[in-house]
């Protein structure tokens, strides 16, 4: 592989990469797919949303996908971590941890997101468990019952009228100041909503299943689940290192197709998108593998004409 040109290397072995390896590798197209198996959602014990695989754990999501990817043998697989990225559009080096060199035409960064730590006690206990950040993922699971919900600000009036449609017992922790406004905090109010502006002491849990939410104040919320807002940040730097733009929120710029500002690069899934679902990384890696493959065949016709 050090010296095989390939056509695309595939950074990140998540929903995003392994869908648009399936994608690249019917297209006859050969790929090095290249994932140190980190994924963020590891720390979760179900995927959702995703037809004809709701419930399944993320390790089964990834061990189903690289088995169907057996049937095209273009497509290999390299545990390792990518540690630099260089080249241009038609001969890109990919260097990996362990010393190996991955040369393609193309690059797709699947890199994910990564989460921030929290300074929250407890919150690590039940992250994943019982403390989710999506409820589209994991709102069907705490339907009706009482939660938290870590937020503030305009960030908060986004998720209270949508954590609504699971459940309307739930109360919020800005963990702070609640960066509200007085028309704000009166809206939650008329909506039975209680606002604690103490910082948070603890997260009382058993088995990771929270069983309150304790604040400086002496305040204890007894709740069932907690919703929160994490804090990430993308999980490479190297599409930046490569001359990707990226938002001040770490997303790749892409067009509708996958591609970044640099040509040959493209980008899918959660680095270049706000929507962290694992249905939609994999729709969009899809999409992105497609726009390669039209790309690599239109340079090929080109050369061989």
């Amino acid at each position: 592989m050090d010296h095989e040109l390939l056509d695309a290397a595939i950074i990140g072995g998540g929903p995003a990469g392994l869908s648009a390896a399936l994608v690249l590798g019917r297209a006859r197209k050969r790929v090095a797919v290249i994932d140190e198996g980190r994924p963020r959602n590891a720390v979760t014990r179900e995927t959702h949303g995703f037809l004809t695989r709701d419930g399944v754990s993320p390790g089964e999501f990834r061990r189903l996908a690289k088995e169907q990817l057996e049937a095209y043998p273009s497509v290999t697989f390299v545990a390792d971590a990518v540690v630099s990225v260089a080249g241009e559009d038609g001969r890109f080096q990919v260097a990996t941890a362990q010393g190996a060199t991955v040369v393609s035409r193309k690059l797709l960064f699947a890199v994910g997101m990564k989460d921030r730590p929290l300074d929250i006690p407890g919150l690590a206990d039940v992250y994943g468990k019982s403390a989710f950040v999506c409820p589209y993922c994991d709102g069907w699971e705490l339907r009706d019952e009482s939660l938290v919900v870590i937020n503030r600000g305009h960030e908060l009036m986004h998720f209270a009228p949508l954590i609504s449609g699971w459940t309307k017992r739930f109360a919020v922790c800005a963990n702070g100041p609640d960066e509200l406004t007085d028309a704000q905090r009166e809206e939650l109010r008329r909506h039975g909503v209680p606002v604690h502006e103490s910082p948070i002491r603890s997260i009382d849990s058993s088995d990771g299943i929270v069983r309150q939410v304790v604040l400086e104040d002496g305040t204890a919320i007894p709740c069932r689940g907690i919703f929160f807002k994490p804090e990430l940040t993308t999980g490479s730097d190297l599409p930046r290192a490569i001359g990707c733009e990226v938002t001040e929120a770490g997303t790749v710029v892409v067009d509708g197709f996958g591609k970044t500002t640099v040509p040959g690069v493209y980008s899918a899934g959660d680095a270049a998108s706000r929507m962290h679902q694992a249905i939609a990384a994999a729709s969009a890696g899809s999409m992105a593998a497609a726009a390669m493959n039209n790309e690599l065949n239109l340079e090929a016709w080109s050369r061989n004409g």
